[in-house]
């Protein structure tokens, strides 16, 4: 009988961690991501980042199938967030294109990583009603992850222009239905 129970209450706890466990694989990721970054692996960084992206999708998804919701799950979502879509992102376009620009390349990407880190944090202190306030992290990183693809085709001051535009949009007030 002691047996049995430790076994249920071991497998009610592995459960109740399975979100939290994604949302941590998504931060390992993001970490791996900035190492590809350092070490001058680019194409591989975006890959990452973009395997961010899934795991960040899915960690909700289980979390609200399993009726395992946490206030923890939302804070540790989001520490995981702001390096995934905020540090990452971030890093592999000012190493692709705005390290070109100098300082305003780096004062960019900080620009970008401050706004990100006011939208989580707004984010986690309101009540979420279906809609976002401000455009997602996820979805500005994943912009931004995706605008390394097009280095080679446009010229290289958008990139400037894209991470200011993605940074204020992060912390506005225009309102995005959650799909």
């Amino acid at each position: 009988m002691y047996f049995l129970d430790r076994v249920d209450h071991t497998l009610k706890r592995m459960k109740s961690q399975t979100a939290n466990a994604m949302t941590l694989l998504n931060m390992t990721l993001g970490a791996i991501a900035i190492v590809c970054i350092l070490k001058g692996q680019l194409e591989l960084s975006f890959w990452f980042i973009f395997l961010c992206a899934l795991f960040d999708r899915f960690d909700g998804m289980i979390a609200r199938k399993l009726q395992i919701e946490s206030e923890f799950g939302k804070q540790l979502d989001s520490l995981c967030d702001l390096i995934s879509f905020g540090v990452a992102p971030a890093f592999l376009i000012y190493q692709a294109v705005l390290h070109e620009f100098g300082t305003p390349g780096i004062v960019f990407i900080i620009i970008y990583m401050l706004c990100g880190a006011i939208r989580l944090a707004r984010f986690n202190i309101t009540e979420f009603d279906g809609h976002f306030r401000g455009v997602p992290i996820t979805a500005a990183g994943c912009i931004v992850a995706l605008s390394f693809l097009t280095v080679n085709m446009i010229p290289n001051f958008i990139f400037m222009f894209l991470i200011l535009i993605l940074s204020f949009l992060m912390i506005s007030n225009v309102s995005v239905k959650k799909r």
